[in-house]
């Protein structure tokens, strides 16, 4: 019995030690638990494990101030300031230009079937059906009493043209002249004291200079966008005969068409007309009509009633630099002379075929088109100083510009490069041995080079493409373009048979009568 006692009093001292033992560690968890945040193991092991040599604890460094960012301007900048003032000078001059034409809707050729007109019977349509439809543009106003600048796309064939100022009055407009070889159209209102956009010098503008374009796209009145001068004398855009565009990145949507283009002067330097887009919307490739030449087209439908372009009577193609180094020139710059249309300014002053105009005025010439747009717009009896290259020195020759007629080709007259529409609906140059040679042609073959063909024009109608070359007209050979157009002229509207080569075939194409 003893024995059971004295081992029951042991059990009981060894639980109580161990309750004593558990509630000091508790309590010391409690305190370390309340200093943990100053706990660093660093402190235990210089405790236990000191160094022979202790070092100087190193404080860390200082939080660094974030960078002050830069002071915010005070008020507007400069350049701002110039875009802010060329903008509220140009929007209230930009208006809202809106058409309704009348349109014939072609039949669909399954009503023209006997089967289907048999099976409707008599209420079958026997004529093209008319619809009405409408558009949007835009317009700049010029002057005071109501003259409009605009394209010729946008009212071509419009019956009724309605014009929305700023200001939202709106106005009836009458069109006053079109001229479709620069797209360029001229309307007025009836009204007084409008705001007007004054007209810059185009040919002073530089690329990479700014630019505004204003307008209405998408039918938003009063958008204004900001770009700059990409190109300047762009050409062969295919939009219209007469082509030296302004290229810009300014942003240019449907609805922009006849809207301006403008410097940070708040002058008109451009007629925003067309695009270049996959999409149809903007790409940053927009073209606008220079101011001088839009002016030139204006002041002529003023005082002439239709547009007077300046004429030579030289056939005129681009030079290569294959041709600049055969006739020895330094660079292919200028325009080189083809032909020389007898009887017209151009032989009167002594011009050859083969000299190649460099200069006009004292100022260089690139290419044939930039020659050809500059004598469409110098007026018919002004004395122009042309700098020529021949047979390997340049000369100095006066010519006294002639009027364009009707028959004649565009500008700088008919020729190789000329690509004017003919009255058929169709382009073409003067098929030279050295054309002929860079198309893999025969160089013997002579004749005019169709260089392209308008849709829905009596060319296409006939089958004719680009890449024929015209050999006769009604049985009379033709060897340039001035032979095409007399003998067209010669027709007088009648039939005509033409004698085409083919990719070295010949075949006979006719033409019905107009």
């Amino acid at each position: 019995m003893k024995t059971n006692h004295s081992f029951e009093g042991s059990a009981r001292s060894t639980v109580l030690g161990f309750l004593v033992v558990l509630i000091i560690g508790l309590g010391l968890g409690l305190y370390l638990g309340q200093r943990s945040k100053g706990f660093k193991l660093s402190d235990l092991e210089k405790r236990f494990f000191p160094s022979e040599q202790p070092t100087e604890e190193v404080p860390p460094p200082p939080p660094q101030a974030p960078a002050p960012l830069p002071p915010l301007p005070q008020g507007t900048g400069e350049y701002e300031k110039a875009v802010i003032a060329a903008a509220a000078r140009a929007m209230p001059a930009v208006v809202n230009v809106s058409f309704q034409r009348t349109v014939q809707v072609p039949m669909s050729p399954f009503l023209m079937d006997p089967f289907f007109r048999r099976f409707f019977g008599p209420g079958m349509p026997e004529n093209p059906q008319k619809r009405r439809e409408g558009g949007i543009g835009s317009g700049v106003i010029v002057s005071p009493d109501g003259y409009i600048l605009t394209n010729n796309h946008v009212v071509a064939g419009a019956d009724k043209v309605k014009v929305l100022l700023a200001d939202q009055r709106s106005f009836d407009a009458r069109i006053i002249g079109t001229d479709p070889k620069t797209d360029v159209a001229l309307i007025k209102i009836e009204a007084a004291d409008l705001p007007t956009l004054p007209f810059g010098d185009s040919d002073r503008i530089e690329i990479g200079q700014s630019v505004l374009a204003v307008g209405n796209p998408m039918g938003l009145n009063q958008t204004v966008t900001l770009g700059i001068i990409s190109a300047k004398g762009r050409a062969r855009v295919g939009i219209a005969d007469y082509e030296d565009f302004i290229q810009t990145d300014a942003a240019i949507n449907p609805g922009n068409s006849g809207g301006a283009l403008v410097d940070l002067r708040g002058e008109l330097v451009g007629i925003n007309t067309a695009i270049a887009s996959r999409s149809g919307g903007n790409e940053g490739v927009g073209f606008a009509i220079p101011s001088n030449m839009a002016k030139m087209v204006m002041d002529s439908l003023l005082q002439q009633g239709k547009v007077i372009r300046g004429f030579l009577g030289v056939s005129l193609q681009d030079l290569t630099p294959a041709l600049a180094r055969s006739f020895g020139l330094p660079d292919a710059r200028g325009a080189l002379v083809a032909e020389v249309i007898p009887g017209n300014p151009a032989e009167a002053a002594g011009i050859k075929a083969g000299d190649i105009i460099v200069e006009m005025d004292g100022k260089p010439l690139e290419d044939m088109m930039h020659f050809r747009n500059q004598i469409a717009m110098t007026p018919p009896g002004t004395n122009v100083n042309l700098k020529i290259f021949r047979q390997g020195e340049y000369q100095d020759k006066t010519v006294t510009v002639g009027e364009m007629k009707e028959q004649e080709a565009a500008g700088a007259g008919p020729g190789p490069g000329s690509e004017s529409e003919a009255p058929l609906g169709l382009r073409g140059q003067t098929l030279t041995p050295d054309l002929a040679q860079q198309l893999n042609l025969d160089p013997d073959l002579r004749g005019v080079l169709i260089t392209s063909v308008q849709p829905g024009s009596r060319a296409d109608e006939a089958g004719l493409a680009e890449g024929d070359v015209i050999q006769s007209v009604n049985q009379k050979p033709v060897e340039n373009v001035s032979d095409l157009r007399q003998a067209y002229a010669a027709a007088k509207g009648g039939p005509i048979l033409l004698v085409i080569n083919r990719q070295g075939n010949n075949l006979f194409v006719a033409i019905p009568q107009e």
